[in-house]
């Protein structure tokens, strides 16, 4: 028996999870595949350079100057994918150290965030599902807290989520009971499993009927509350008391919060606690600036600080349901892990999708990105954090530095594994070490937490003055106070009615001014996607961030599924790129001598110039038709010298593709819709977002985004794929498209017309037009609609459009000389 515990504790000091490494083979060819291919670049634009096409100047300029821009992005993207790694956790050893059974569990609270703004465009079924897996999740009741932010005030998102609270009674026994996944009720219904086949318990069957029932009942009165909620009354909407709704004008009303189950007796049908649910909709008031999503995420992080004070948040989306229920356990696998604990900001889950056609048309998957870029970047610093799925150690979002090893000071990765072993420790390693040592006095007073372990309540005044807490957390000594716990937790002394009402007060509107809020701390203000941004920030303090992708995917969510939606939503990523690209925290130039790594910086940059690409690409892509309309070609005639560059160069393009498929285990399907979209999207959304950056930072006109609308299956699978809905996003690629079918057919034309030698110059020309369209198909095939029906309007401006181009071209011809033009009209000169 003592063996047996002896060999429990060994066990209990293994590390929580493991680096897996990429077989050597398939990294090291695919990295000499990536250096043979800059080699190949290298001669190919020496090539490009050295034979302009004299006859087409201005063409072959173009051409160059885009190719040379493409090769730029391709080695910004290309780089942060040098060391990916994947990882794996141990769940059964963070219970062996953690949790063990018949002791109270050691296992750190976390508080769970959950933001919406407008319930009829995020239906509250959906949130409600969401909410029902976290209360549900699969850890320690107590230590478990969702707030709901609800940043429309609206009372149905109120009600519904009170009933979400009463069927929560009866639904988290049962998932407990008997092991259910996914714990969001209608995921759970709706997989095709045949209960009877594997001759599971007639308890269980019965069981499960009774509950669909109760779910099915549950749905009718959240539709319910919904239907009422169409129509607004003129008096506004008033409670069950017969009060007034706090919340009627969304844009000025006071802070509201509600606390539905927890610690106040809300017990589950089995006598069981629940976690904690919270409703929470911040103050708002005419003439103050309330940064959208950031800063109810900020309101939230004050809340939950005063209420729960978890040591660890995890946030998601209101259509990002827990889809396993050891999520939770996941994260915390990093999170409590005393190697890599101390010094990980955040542990980042790829987004996974429910209700996508097969095809996945629009590439809303994103699997190229999740699959391939963020563990590239995990071998480095860390992925980016994306918006949902995070869970973050709440020192980190406090703007505090990390606790960092003199192994974490070491100089840069590409260094180590580029230049061999550990070096003469270099000038900056030493310079960051004494900075280490030393406080960090930047232009924000950023702690080192161990001195605030060590000093305690005498020497943290001296420490720092009243004054400058305040100026950096806000005036609240309750909140100041919560942000020195390091494992969370509130004091045992507090009273609940005193907490309410400081609570109250950490989401008023005033509260964040002249205070650091959304500069240093918290969720960063500055661009709509203010996740990238708040990524970076812990980045460049030295922080790292982990990957985490579980066999099981722990969330899921919906994506915007037809074409309009889904370039609505890249069109809001893109501008947010451009917003950070002209602000103070552009990864170009912020926080040189800081702790990013380089390669991470490189990621950064690549994140927010790849909106620029557009402008070369829609030229790139309206070249070969101008080249077919004009008879001209960008390329000299080829000799089989440089017919051997062209073919390398395609070959190196193929074979990084291939081996990068090979290692991370992505179909190739996958990566043709990728690539499918990058020019769909670059040829649309990219290039109005370029437009609205700019009109934004340079002339202050603030274009609007909508809420991307989730997706409510009603007319069947996919119903919402052939939806069509007009926007001005579309004519760019249609133009793109008509000009390249134009000239294709001018083309054929004038080779019918030729004879027989210019069809092999012709081939070469309509590779280029026919590489186009194939990269627009899926668009092509969007715009028919489930009709074959395109609006008259978008036909009628993509054809106007290229007709005007066409005709001017051919018209002015500006690659003609007067004397080649004279000749043509038949004018002698004094040579006739």
């Amino acid at each position: 028996n003592d063996h047996f515990d002896s060999f429990m504790v060994d066990d209990a000091r293994l590390p929580l999870s493991r680096i897996v490494p990429i077989p050597a083979n398939q990294l090291n060819l695919y990295r000499i595949v990536i250096i043979l291919r800059l080699i190949i670049l290298c001669f190919f634009f020496q090539y490009r350079v050295s034979h302009p096409v004299r006859d087409a100047y201005g063409l072959w300029l173009v051409s160059v100057i885009c190719e040379i821009w493409f090769a730029l992005s391709w080695l910004l993207d290309q780089f942060p994918k040098w060391y990916p790694i994947n990882r794996e956790t141990y769940l059964d050893r963070l219970a062996l150290r953690y949790d063990r059974e018949g002791e109270p569990s050691q296992l750190c609270p976390i508080d769970i965030f959950v933001s919406t703004v407008d319930p009829l465009k995020e239906p509250p079924l959906i949130t409600a599902n969401t909410v029902l897996s976290i209360l549900a999740v699969d850890y320690p009741v107590d230590k478990v807290s969702c707030y709901v932010s609800d940043d429309g005030s609206a009372m149905l998102t109120f009600e519904s989520l009170s009933e979400t609270a009463e069927f929560a009674r009866k639904w988290v026994p049962f998932c407990k009971k008997h092991n259910i996944e996914p714990r969001a009720p209608e995921f759970y219904f709706q997989q095709k499993i045949d209960y009877l086949k594997d001759k599971i318990q007639p308890s269980f069957v019965k069981e499960r009927r009774a509950m669909k029932r109760e779910y099915e009942e549950f749905k009718i009165r959240i539709n319910a509350l919904v239907a009422k909620a169409q129509k607004v009354p003129e008096e506004g909407w008033t409670m069950a008391d017969g009060t007034a709704w706090p919340g009627n004008n969304p844009r000025d009303h006071p802070g509201m919060i509600q606390v539905f189950l927890g610690h106040s007796g809300g017990l589950d049908t089995d006598g069981n606690e629940l976690p904690r649910l919270v409703y929470v909709s911040r103050e708002k008031r005419p003439g103050f600036q309330h940064h959208k999503k950031a800063g109810a995420m900020n309101a939230l992080i004050r809340v939950s600080a005063v209420l729960t004070n978890g040591a660890y948040l995890l946030n998601v989306d209101c259509d990002h349901y827990f889809n396993s229920s050891k999520a939770l356990r996941e994260a915390m696998c990093f999170m409590m892990d005393p190697a890599l604990g101390r010094k990980t900001c955040y542990v980042q889950f790829p987004q996974r999708f429910d209700g996508i056609d097969l095809h996945d048309r629009y590439a809303n998957r994103n699997i190229v990105f999740f699959d391939i870029n963020m563990k590239g970047l995990d071998g480095i610093q860390g992925p980016m954090y994306v918006g949902t799925g995070c869970c973050f150690n709440r020192q980190a979002l406090y703007g505090y530095d990390p606790v960092l090893t003199e192994a974490d000071l070491e100089p840069n990765i590409v260094v180590k594994s580029c230049c061999g072993g550990r070096k003469k420790k270099s000038k900056s390693y030493m310079d960051n070490k004494n900075r280490m040592m030393k406080r960090t006095e930047s232009s924000a007073p950023i702690f080192n937490m161990e001195d605030i372990e060590e000093g305690y309540e005498d020497e943290r005044s001296m420490l720092m003055s009243q004054k400058r807490l305040e100026k950096r957390f806000g005036q609240s000594p309750i909140f100041t106070a919560s942000t020195f716990m390091t494992q969370g937790g509130i004091p045992p002394s507090t009273n609940p009615a005193s907490l309410l009402k400081e609570a109250i007060h950490v989401i008023s509107c005033g509260y964040e001014d002249k205070t650091e809020w959304g500069k240093e701390i918290g969720w960063i203000y500055g661009s709509v996607t203010e996740d990238i941004l708040t990524g970076f920030k812990m980045h460049a303090r030295g922080w790292i961030s982990i990957y985490c992708m579980p066999p099981r995917p722990c969330f899921k969510g919906s994506a915007p599924i037809n074409l309009s939606d889904r370039l609505n939503q890249v069109l809001r990523w893109a501008l947010g790129s451009v917003e950070i690209l002209f602000s103070r925290h552009c990864p170009i130039w912020y926080n040189y001598g800081g702790r990013l790594k380089l390669l991470e910086r490189v990621a950064y940059i690549n994140t927010i110039v790849y909106p620029l690409t557009s402008l070369p690409l829609i030229a790139y892509c309206v070249l070969p038709a101008i080249c077919l309309l004009t008879n001209k070609f960008i390329i000299p005639e080829i000799s089989n010298y440089a017919g051997m560059f062209f073919i390398l160069m395609f070959a190196s393009i193929f074979a990084t593709g291939i081996l990068e498929l090979r290692w991370s285990g992505v179909g190739i399907e996958d990566w043709w819709r990728n690539e499918q979209f990058w020019v769909i999207g670059g040829t649309s959304a990219h290039l109005f977002a370029v437009f609205q950056g700019l009109l934004k930072v340079l002339a202050g006109i603030d274009t609007n985004f909508t809420v991307t609308s989730k997706a409510n299956d009603e007319d069947g699978d996919f119903a919402e794929l052939y939806v069509f809905k007009w926007t001005s996003l579309l004519i760019p690629p249609t133009t793109v498209l008509v000009i390249n079918l134009v000239g294709m057919v001018a083309g054929i034309s004038y080779a019918i017309n030729s004879g027989y030698q210019s069809w092999g110059p012709l081939f070469g020309k309509l590779f280029f037009s026919i590489w186009v369209i194939l990269h627009l198909y899926p668009f092509l095939k969007g715009l028919m609609g489930k009709q074959n029906r395109t609006p008259t309007i978008v036909i009628v401006w993509s054809i106007l459009l290229a007709s005007i181009f066409s005709l001017l071209w051919v018209k002015i011809d500006p690659f003609i000389s007067d004397t080649q033009k004279a000749v043509a009209m038949g004018q002698c000169g004094v040579n006739c």
